[in-house]
């Protein structure tokens, strides 16, 4: 089970970032454009583990703790090596800390809740909050300089993602607050169980 295919997809996202980050230091168009195929192929993986797991009936505990981290791993590391490149924006940094505020607090909270057996699903917002969070960061990973390699130079690429990381940061907000909301009331709830208890 531990090798099972999805849970190999979901490893491929860990495997895929140190070639992305390696791709992303070396500064140019071409490697530029691969490190947004391997963000793009890395999270076609992230809805192919989970069908695949859900169709086959092939979900297991490991699969289900790994796919969140290795989705924030992904996330966290493009955003980092966009940064330290000097690929964002000084303004588009706190659409950035936004983004990686909230991944930390939903984890948090879902370690909490796991361990009073509470599950978390996964909203529709924030499903739309991951398609553009991705979408932002492969489009910024591209940047100007790879989207020229494919003829898309007259393209304002880099502004296109940063909009995107914007749209993302708010949803990021919206969807962190319904979590946390969420959170407190089930923490209340058994901080009143605790206190009933004879």
């Amino acid at each position: 089970m531990l090798l099972s295919l999805p849970n190999l997809l979901t490893m491929s996202r860990i495997v895929a970032i140190p070639l992305l980050v390696l791709l992303v230091l070396l500064r140019a168009p071409w490697a530029d454009l691969a490190a947004c195929a391997v963000f793009a192929a890395a999270g076609i993986t992230d809805y192919y583990d989970g069908k695949i797991a859900r169709d086959r009936g092939i979900i297991s505990g490991f699969g289900v703790m790994l796919d969140p981290i290795a989705d924030k791993l992904l996330v966290g590391a493009s955003l980092m090596v966009l940064v330290g490149c000097d690929r964002l924006p000084d303004r588009a940094l706190i659409a950035a800390i936004v983004i990686m505020l909230r991944e930390i607090l939903v984890s948090g909270l879902r370690e909490y809740l796991a361990g009073l057996r509470v599950r978390m699903p996964v909203t529709r917002l924030a499903k739309w909050k991951t398609g553009f969070q991705m979408g932002a960061l492969g489009v910024l990973l591209a940047g100007d300089s790879g989207a020229a390699v494919i003829g898309l130079g007259m393209l304002p690429i880099s502004m296109i993602g940063e909009a995107m990381l914007w749209v993302a940061a708010a949803l990021t907000l919206i969807t962190g607050w319904d979590y946390w909301v969420s959170g407190l009331r089930h923490a209340a709830a058994d901080t009143d169980r605790h206190r009933n208890r004879p």
